[in-house]
């Protein structure tokens, strides 16, 4: 579905004079995504006929689109009261109770609401439709029933027409959704948004050009129709992301539309809101901090800002702001912590730690690591960003921190990075102890890496790389036994690929590494075989220098 919730009805007709020409002007608002001046116009009404329970209603909606979750349900009640449309009020009420997971009481409530339906009547079954489409927890099949039911009475209705293709295309039945825009677009051709969802469509089949044309005929009707453009910008960025040689030109028109977006809502709060968003989809961190820092100093501000803050700061290099904003927003109990909070806050710690040289505190990367671990409980998959971290940290040879990063990811199949933060875990784990006296060892760690490679070769048998590294980490656990068998088994995997793969230079190294390696741990227990394996050495490598002073050791 679209990022935004299409809550309301944009242009149901309503009996009445003033007062029905003004909330169809509100939902005009809503749907062009001007909330406040939707808000705005819905008091104004209520103002004037306190029982007005469709105005009520609908700026519950608005309320609870935003997750104002206690306004809206000061309007839902009040709309309850109202002597005009008081039924639609059951509706609100049973979408929260779908976000509560309560089925059997929004059922209640949609029964409520249907109850002195006229024959002739849909407005309810479409709201009811919404309910189930918007709810935290969607229901887009009994979207669709219950839109079906309102197509038999009105086959030609447009609003119902655009909603069951919002449901199909929330269930992913592209097909059916594409006819119901079409068939909603035919029926009211003035309905702007079922001629944009066909764009939409196409879209999300990464067809961006011809999503882009189909954006361009909306514009075409109506240059100031904001929702497209906001459409188009989404589109330019996924181009973006999907074709890399692209990115600079297909960013920088994201931006622009997203621009020009923003100019025709009403700059509310919520839209800023939404700008801050889309800036970290882009990520233009430059741009956030300015927006952040601009929204913070006005007297109303969603403290969602400060999380906004803190990621752009982090990104922009000023680690203690980043530090100080994001921790008064989880700190403050009513914001909804998610787990990229953590991640950004973790990552801060671990930069505010690291000297000029690059090497980290290790007291600063183990109160990151610790922000990083309650990240990653609230959002496991969270762990695949972590990926070029870990790599840094490789690359500066800091190895038992890289390992500590990469284990997040070994421990999670469901990462893509699940092999890739395996394999680097124990090559990480092998060199922070390679080198080191046996008794510095972490037998621990090398313990874990060793039963790691053994989980890489089951997801991936012809890893023969795994083999070697298990050699050589059982030769830093000083276990003969288990290195003469896993330098063994990379040796015969290497065989077996025949001459061409054995006369590699990269290759001939590794193996003469095993040969010694095998030479070295037969050399306790069974001379003769310590002697063969050296000379195995010397047929490849007639001057190595150890195992030419081994055999002569041997004898």
């Amino acid at each position: 579905m679209n990022k935004f919730k299409i809550f309301s009805l944009a242009l149901i007709a309503s009996a009445g004079a003033a007062s029905a020409q003004d909330i169809n002007e509100a939902k005009k608002a809503i749907d062009a995504e001007q909330f406040d001046k939707a808000k705005t116009i819905l008091k104004s009404i209520i103002k004037a006929k306190p029982s007005d329970g469709e105005a009520n209603f609908v700026l519950g909606n608005v309320y609870l689109n935003q997750s104002v979750v206690d306004s809206a349900k000061i309007y839902y009640n009040n709309g309850l009261q109202a002597s005009d449309k008081k039924n639609l009020s059951y509706i609100g009420l049973g979408q929260l109770d779908l976000d509560a997971k309560n089925t059997a009481a929004a059922q209640a409530n949609f029964a409520l609401a249907t109850k002195d339906m006229r024959k002739k009547d849909v407005n309810e079954f479409i709201y009811i439709a919404r309910a189930y489409m918007n709810s935290e927890n969607p229901d887009y099949k009994n979207a669709v029933e219950v839109l079906k039911r309102a197509l038999l009475v009105d086959p030609q209705n447009a609003q119902a027409l655009l909603a069951i293709g919002d449901a199909y295309y929330g269930s992913n039945n592209q097909n059916d959704a594409y006819k119901a825009y079409r068939d909603a677009f035919t029926a009211d051709n003035t309905l702007l948004r079922a001629k944009m969802q066909l764009g939409v469509l196409l879209k999300g089949a990464k067809s961006y050009d011809e999503a882009i044309k189909s954006f361009n005929e909306v514009i075409a009707l109506d240059a100031n129709y904001g929702p497209v453009y906001r459409e188009l910008a989404e589109t330019y960025y996924k181009w973006a992301r999907n074709k890399p040689s692209t990115a600079k030109v297909n960013l920088q028109n994201a931006i622009t539309n997203y621009e020009k977006y923003l100019s025709l809502t009403d700059y509310s709060l919520d839209s800023k809101m939404r700008h801050a968003d889309f800036l970290i989809l882009v990520k233009d961190y430059k741009q956030l901090e300015t927006v952040a820092n601009k929204m913070i100093a006005e007297d109303k501000v969603n403290p969602r800002i400060y999380r906004y803050l803190g990621y752009a700061a982090y990104e922009n290099g000023n680690v203690d702001v980043a530090i100080k904003s994001i921790q008064d927003y989880i700190n403050t109990p009513s914001n909804k912590v998610i787990g990229r909070d953590y991640y950004y806050l973790g990552l801060a710690k671990i930069k505010k730690g690291t000297a000029a040289d690059g090497t980290i505190d290790q007291a600063a990367f183990d109160a990151g690591l610790a922000d990083i671990k309650k990240a990653i409980e609230l959002e496991p998959l969270v762990v695949e960003e972590f990926a070029d971290f870990g790599k840094e940290l490789f690359g500066k040879k800091q190895y038992n921190q890289a390992a500590a990063i990469f284990q997040l990811g070994a421990n999670n199949k469901e990462s893509k990075n699940y092999l890739d933060d395996s394999v680097y875990y124990g090559i990480s784990v092998y060199y922070g102890n390679a080198g080191k006296p046996a008794e510095s060892r972490d037998k621990a760690a090398l313990e874990s890496a060793n039963a790691t490679f053994d989980k890489i070769l089951e997801a991936s048998p012809s890893y023969d790389e795994a083999y070697l590294y298990k050699g050589r980490i059982n030769s830093a656990l000083d276990k003969d036994d288990l290195i003469i068998k896993n330098y063994e088994e990379y040796v015969a995997k290497i065989t077996a690929k025949g001459a061409e793969e054995l006369a590699k230079p990269a290759t001939t190294k590794k193996v003469i590494e095993a040969y010694n390696a095998i030479g070295a741990a037969y050399a306790n227990t069974d001379k003769v075989k310590a002697v063969e394996y050296f000379n195995k050495t010397l047929v490849l490598d007639p001057a190595n220098s150890y195992a030419t002073q081994s055999i002569k050791s041997l004898k």
